[in-house]
């Protein structure tokens, strides 16, 4: 359910707040939202333009969450999300507020949305031009061109369903599920994303091309749901876009939007733990920091790891321990090696996003998503920004990320102290096949493990995306937008339904505010 205009009241453009028909404010309580992310404050800027007196807490120096930056001699280095799709999700929050996202934030197109290359020379760019796209299809495959055809149709009826629908619509009870039970069947949702692939198509290359896609948000494309070939459609529909200025710039926008709007926004202010007084039918959320003690807030919205605010949040109220039991028994979703490193020098024909694939996909998966150790060769990411925006390194310089899917810590015991900085070297080492001088052209240099997943964002086993997305943990099998025996308290971000990516975890606050509309009397049913 999105968050509109409700009877009786109306939503006056620029005024920070909804309002009732005769122009006074509506005061709807207090809320914390704990955590800066997307959802986080995708949630806090909902909830401050329904009325209610919002204080969004981050724990670290800058806001963000796994959206943090990096600024190391004179390099910007977005640390997280880099690839921003459907747009509109953004654009509703400023409107939302009554305000114009132009006035905050600038998107630029990314073409290609990605290269795709392969260790035998193969090399696909990924576009949003369904002829361009077809063309090198029929490069690699002519065979392919009509299976393309037909798997973009599924893609297209999967988007219409999974996400036009459902995606901002919250599975509490089992009913939910049923209700759509028979929609998920017929699109055959049962089957992984790279099974239904390659269904419709035959060349390896190509299959790989168009199943890559749950990696993005944490999942194994041979056990991810085929209900995630929707995001083929989202990026056909909208592109694929990077803010001018880095991720970055768009969160401090998201804040600033906030903030406009008379929300409290707190840097540096880690919440330790909460309490729940319960006082006939009303229940109280009381938030101790560092430097408050029991602060009385009437809804909490919790963006930090779902299982981080059950386990140790709420660690003091009893109905939070059987979901933390229930999350510890969850499948959670891979951990990630991410390097951040600038060069003395540019390079010709970059893209912005680049994946390459190495020697072994399904055996790397495995071993990623089920196996106990690090292996030895990797599949990467690699990020570019400056392809894009200039402004993101010094003059005459590249700026870049590199990311390699691992296992997380509850998987493989890893001493990520001892082999990070190896692991690092033998992906620059690799990276060097394309780019030469690389290693040597390196000024500025860090990277961020799993161990950091754990201990800065208290990420349970350094997840780096929370509960997997698989079938069985979708929907209503995931962990629930609303708590369902703590009165008031809420979820959003990659662990709540929708799930990972920043459309999802954008509109998992959609769904939630929807939530915390009903209960608090904003909406009426």
């Amino acid at each position: 359910m999105s968050v509109g205009t409700p009877i009786g009241i109306e939503k006056q453009a620029g005024s920070g707040g909804w309002h009732n028909s005769s122009g006074g404010k509506v005061g709807r309580g207090r809320a914390a939202v704990v955590g800066s992310g997307f959802g986080g404050l995708a949630a806090a800027i909902r909830l401050q333009a329904m009325g209610f007196e919002t204080t969004c807490f981050e724990a670290r120096d800058k806001p963000g969450g796994r959206a943090y930056v990096y600024h190391d001699d004179g390099f910007t280095f977005d640390a997280g999300p880099t690839v921003i799709t459907a747009p509109h999700c953004i654009e509703e929050l400023f409107e939302v507020a009554g305000r114009d996202m132009k006035d905050y934030v600038e998107l630029l197109p990314v073409e290609p949305l990605y290269r795709l290359q392969w260790q035998d020379g193969t090399s696909f760019d990924y576009v949003s031009n369904e002829a361009s796209l077809i063309e090198q299809i029929r490069a690699i495959n002519p065979k392919d061109e009509a299976g393309y055809r037909r798997f973009a149709d599924y893609s297209r009826r999967v988007f219409q369903k999974g996400y036009e629908e459902l995606s901002a619509v919250p599975f509490l009870r089992f009913s939910d599920m049923i209700r759509v039970a028979p929609q998920l069947a017929r699109l055959r949702a049962d089957r992984s994303v790279y099974s239904t692939v390659s269904r419709f198509i035959k060349d390896e290359h190509l299959r790989q091309a168009f199943s890559f896609h749950p990696l993005l948000v944490g999942g194994n494309p041979y056990d991810t749901s085929a209900i995630y070939t929707l995001i083929h459609w989202i990026e056909r529909e909208w592109g694929v876009f990077f803010p001018r200025g880095g991720t970055g710039a768009l969160v401090n926008g998201l804040v600033r939007l906030f903030e406009d709007l008379g929300g409290d926004f707190r840097i540096n202010t880690p919440v330790r733990r909460i309490n729940v007084a319960r006082q006939k039918s009303q229940t109280k959320h009381l938030v101790t920091t560092d430097s408050v003690e029991k602060e009385s807030f009437d809804a909490v919205v919790s963006n930090a790891d779902v299982h981080h605010t059950y386990a140790k949040l709420y660690d003091q109220v009893d109905e939070a321990r059987p979901v933390q039991r229930r999350l510890e028994k969850m499948e959670w979703s891979m951990s990630l090696f991410v390097m951040y490193f600038g060069t003395n020098r540019r390079y010709e024909n970059l893209a912005h996003h680049t994946i390459l694939f190495g020697p072994r996909f399904k055996g790397l998966l495995d071993d990623i998503f089920k196996g106990n150790r690090l292996p030895e060769d990797f599949s990467l990411y690699l990020h570019t920004p400056t392809v894009t925006d200039r402004s993101l390194a010094p003059e005459g310089c590249e700026g870049f990320y590199v990311l390699s899917p691992v296992p997380h810590l509850g998987r493989a015991a890893i001493d990520w102290d001892t082999v990070a900085q190896q692991y690092g070297d033998a992906i620059l080492e690799t990276l060097e096949e394309r780019l030469p001088g690389l290693r040597e052209s390196i000024v500025t240099r860090r990277h961020f493990t799993p161990n950091n997943f754990r201990d800065e964002l208290n990420a349970h086993c350094g997840s780096a995306f929370s509960v997997a997305p698989k079938l069985t943990q979708s929907a209503y099998f995931r962990p629930h937008n609303r708590a369902d025996k703590i009165p008031g308290l809420y979820i959003v971000g990659g662990g709540t339904h929708p799930g990972a990516g920043v459309p999802g975890v954008i509109n998992t606050a959609k769904a939630t505010c929807g939530l915390v509309a009903q209960d608090f009397g904003v909406l009426t049913r």
